[in-house]
C-alpha cells in the first residue's frame, strides 16, 4: 500500500493553503462534509485534483450523519455519505440531490485479543456480542468456530461509533440481515441503541479504542484497520464461506449487486451472494445539489465529478477501495448532466 500517512498530510495542507489564502486566487474553493468512511481515498483525490487544476476541496470527516445535516443546512458544497439519504433526508433540500457513488469499500471487524491475530466469526455470533448476550473471548460460540485457537478467558470490549454514521449503517444492515434478534432489538441505521459499548468518534476513534483496550471488538472502515495495525475477523458469508475483507472480495460484493442497481443509485449491497464476496460492504456516495446559484461553483463541482469518474479510480485500489465497475461509471457520468449551474 503506497503511505498512508503521505496521502494524509498532504490533503490537509491543501486544506491549510486554501485557508490562508495561499491557493491560486483565480480557482475556485469548495467546501464538504460527511462520511468518515472513504476518509482516505477522498484526502488522495482533493490533493491530486488541487495539484492539477488549483481547485481547492476542503472536507470535513464529521460522519455521514453530519454530512447529510450541513447539506441540509446549506453550509456545504457537497456532502458525503455511506449511507443512501432517505425519501424524507432529500425532500428537504430545496435544490434537490443526486447520489453519486464512488467507490466500494469493507468494514472490517477489528480486534484486540492478547495472542490472536487470526479470528473466524459468523452473523450470529457477531449479532450475539453486539447484543451482550456473549460476553467472553472463550465463549463455546467463538470457540466453535476457531477449532484449535488459544481464546482467552477475556471479557469482550464493544466498541462503535458515538457519532451519527455510514459505517454504522452498512454494519447495522448486515446484521439486521443474519440475526432475527438483532432486526428486532437494534435494527439498523446511522445511529442506533447501542445494547451495549463504548463509543468512538468517527472510524479514527474506534481505531483508537481497539488499538487501545485489550479484549476489544469493533468495526471499521479496512484502512484504518490496515494503517492502525490492527487484526480483522474472516466473516462467514451467505455462501457459507470465511472470507477476510481484501480488495478483490470488496469487489466481489460490488459485482453482485450490480444486477439490482437503482437509477438513483440508492442500495445497500451487505450480506451479497457470491463465493468470495466479504459481507460486510457498501458502497459510498458524494451527496450533490441539483442546481447551483453560483456558476464558478457549480461548474467547480461538475469538472470535479468527470475527474473522479475517469481519473480518480484508478487511485482506489492502493487504498483498498474497490473502484467502480466500468458499466456502471458510464451510467454515473450520464447522470452529472442533471446538475445546473
Amino acid at each position: 500500500m503506497k503511505s498512508f500517512k503521505k496521502i494524509m498530510t498532504g490533503a490537509l495542507v491543501v486544506a491549510a493553503f486554501a485557508g490562508t489564502g495561499l491557493v491560486n486566487a483565480d480557482s475556485v474553493s469548495l467546501n464538504g462534509a460527511g462520511a468518515t468512511f472513504p476518509y482516505p481515498i477522498y484526502s488522495k483525490w482533493f490533493y491530486e485534483y488541487n495539484k492539477a487544476t488549483g481547485t481547492a476541496i476542503n472536507y470535513q470527516s464529521i460522519g455521514s450523519g453530519g454530512g447529510i445535516q450541513q447539506l441540509t443546512n446549506g453550509t456545504v458544497d457537497f456532502g458525503a455519505s455511506d449511507a443512501p439519504m432517505t425519501d424524507d433526508q432529500m425532500a428537504k433540500i430545496k435544490t434537490g440531490v443526486l447520489h453519486f457513488p464512488t467507490v466500494a469499500g469493507a468494514v472490517a471487524v477489528a480486534f484486540n485479543v492478547p495472542g490472536v491475530d487470526k479470528l473466524k466469526l459468523d452473523g450470529q455470533t457477531l449479532a450475539g456480542i453486539y447484543l451482550g448476550t456473549i460476553t467472553k473471548w472463550n465463549d463455546p460460540a467463538i470457540a466453535a468456530l476457531n477449532d484449535g485457537v488459544s481464546l482467552p478467558d477475556l471479557n469482550i470490549t464493544v466498541a462503535h461509533r458515538s457519532d451519527g454514521s455510514g459505517t454504522s449503517n452498512i454494519f447495522t444492515n448486515y446484521l439486521t440481515k443474519v440475526s432475527t434478534k438483532w432486526a428486532a432489538t437494534a435494527g439498523f441505521g446511522t445511529s442506533v441503541k447501542w445494547p451495549v459499548g463504548v463509543g468512538g468518534k468517527g472510524n479514527e476513534g474506534v481505531a483508537g479504542l481497539i488499538s487501545q483496550i485489550p479484549g476489544t471488538i469493533g468495526y471499521v472502515e479496512l484502512a484504518y484497520a490496515i494503517k492502525n495495525k490492527i487484526s480483522y475477523a474472516s466473516i462467514k458469508n451467505r455462501d457459507g464461506n470465511f472470507v477476510e475483507p481484501t480488495l478483490e472480495s470488496t469487489t466481489a460484493c460490488a459485482d453482485g449487486a450490480l444486477r439490482r442497481m437503482p437509477k438513483d443509485f440508492r442500495m445497500m449491497i451487505t450480506n451479497a451472494a457470491g463465493e468470495n464476496a466479504y459481507p460486510i460492504c457498501g458502497f459510498t456516495w458524494l451527496l450533490i445539489n441539483k442546481s447551483y446559484a453560483d456558476p464558478a461553483k457549480g461548474k467547480a463541482i461538475t469538472d470535479f465529478l468527470k475527474w473522479y469518474l475517469d481519473s480518480g479510480e484508478t487511485m482506489a485500489s492502493d487504498l483498498y477501495y474497490a473502484p467502480l465497475p466500468a458499466s456502471l461509471v458510464e451510467k454515473v457520468k450520464a447522470q452529472i448532466d442533471e446538475v445546473k449551474y
